[in-house]
């Protein structure tokens, strides 16, 4: 007998029986829906903890910091972040970048205004990596033949009114200035400033005159956000390390740059060391293996990559709970399907008996209750996955519009291959549950069937 020929059969079979098709499929739709939705709540809150991470920075990178020296050894002893560090570092296997941070701080002044900045100088890559949306101008180029500022958008609120204090802060009003255009100075010998405004503190003979100011051109600003909240750019001033350094050195000559260290005898070193350093990883799944070698050489590391390690195998758990609540709306569904198939058998047991004396092979006897269970598996997936997916629509929808769930990705989310695989779930357990009585059909002793009323 052709494959066609048991596929028309058996769709015509359950097509007499509307009633019972239509409640056993009823039957998977449910168990389908119940394990589609709550896998899919399992996946939106794991997506949006990735979604959450990642907006504090990539998944694949590690910072390394100098480790605190606890025996209280000497500067010199104190292992540092330097050039010779990052060469071993890209050494390493999976590490596909290694970015030094020099972070620094000046006052900007534009007339009465000040500002305290904290400014990181990295290479181009590293700022560009940091997916900062730029509002105005652009970001520092290695083109450029002179240190230029980029601002985030919230370091114009900490600028405030050296004479009354008055601020973004007290006020709530931005100040008149327009960091694009108007020319702000920079002062980088924060320590010599501040003696020159106070001589008296401290106890140390302050200058005879402030220390020189420098006017640094702007060269972008952060766009700041639609939903005017946080970003991890927004209070820091980047620049390219590559202009920063030659800038320190020219500003603080002979005398120890502020975050240096210094010798014994309190001279600087000739060699500038990193405030940290940035590792990109090829993928997340190699993160710890780098962050655990990089702590053997003795330096403290951090990465996004070992909160979510923690963070999805609890999420598992969550899953497979959900999951496991969905499963045994299905697994009833498979009784429903195997009492249905049983009842065929016993009302068509003179229709089996008379297929096998007109010499009808056994397995297609097999063949043809197994499809008609498919049948019920894949219609009731079928119908299963479109009331999943409204149903997760619905959740979206609602959860969108409530104040806690404000975050960018879907708490329920289905991706093509749980539809995919949930749908051919579905037609295995239905084909499972017709299994034991295809085989009863099959094993019908002819006689005994056709005798049958």
């Amino acid at each position: 007998m052709k494959f066609l020929d048991l596929l028309r059969m058996s769709s015509s079979s359950l097509w007499k029986r509307k009633v019972r098709t239509i409640l056993t499929v009823l039957g998977v739709v449910i168990g389908v829906a119940s394990i589609v939705v709550m896998i899919s709540l399992g996946l939106g809150l794991s997506r949006s903890l990735l979604e959450q991470y990642e907006s504090y920075g990539s998944l694949t990178q590690i910072t390394v910091y100098e480790s605190y020296n606890y025996d209280g050894g000497s500067s010199e002893e104190q292992k540092r972040l330097d050039d010779e560090l990052i060469q071993t570092i890209k050494g390493i296997e999976y590490v596909t970048e290694v970015y030094p941070i020099l972070q620094t701080q000046a006052i900007a002044k534009y007339g009465a205004y000040t500002n305290y900045l904290q400014i990181l100088g990295m290479p181009v890559g590293a700022i560009e990596d940091r997916d900062i949306i730029v509002g105005e101008g652009s970001l520092p180029s290695e083109t450029d033949e002179q240190l230029k500022l980029f601002y985030g958008y919230q370091v114009l609120q900490d600028f405030s009114n050296e004479k009354t204090g008055a601020g973004y802060w007290t006020t709530g009003e931005l100040p008149d200035i327009d960091l694009m255009n108007d020319p702000i100075f920079l002062i980088f010998d924060t320590k010599a400033y501040w003696q020159s405004q106070y001589p008296s503190g401290g106890g140390e003979e302050a200058p005879a005159k402030p220390p020189k100011k420098y006017l640094i051109e702007t060269c972008g600003i952060e766009a700041a956000p639609a939903d005017d909240g946080w970003t991890r750019n927004g209070w820091y001033t980047f620049c390219d390390i590559e202009k920063l350094i030659p800038e320190l050195k020219k500003v603080f000559k002979n005398k120890v740059i502020p975050g240096q260290p210094s010798t014994k005898a309190g001279k600087p070193y000739k060699e500038i060391f990193y405030s940290q350093l940035i590792i990109n990883v090829d993928k997340m799944d190699h993160v710890t293996g780098v962050q655990t070698q990089i702590t053997e050489l003795g330096y403290e590391t951090d990465s996004n990559a070992q909160w979510i390690e923690s963070e999805q195998k609890t999420l598992g758990y969550v899953q497979a709970v959900l999951g496991g609540i969905g499963a045994v709306s299905l697994f009833v569904a498979a009784i429903g399907i195997t009492n249905t198939m049983m009842m065929s058998i016993y009302e068509r047991t003179k229709e089996i008996g008379v297929m096998k004396v007109l010499g009808c092979d056994l397995r297609n006897i097999r063949s043809l209750f197994l499809l008609e269970a498919g049948f019920i598996g894949f219609i009731g997936g079928v119908i299963g996955l479109v009331l999943s997916y409204s149903i997760s629509f619905i959740i979206n929808k609602f959860a969108a519009n409530a104040q806690e769930f404000m975050a960018s990705s879907s708490i329920s989310f289905i991706p093509l291959w749980l539809a995919a695989l949930s749908l051919v779930f579905a037609v295995f357990v239905g084909m499972a549950a017709g299994f034991f009585p295809a085989l009863r059909a099959m094993r019908l002793s002819p006689l005994a069937a056709i005798r049958t009323e």
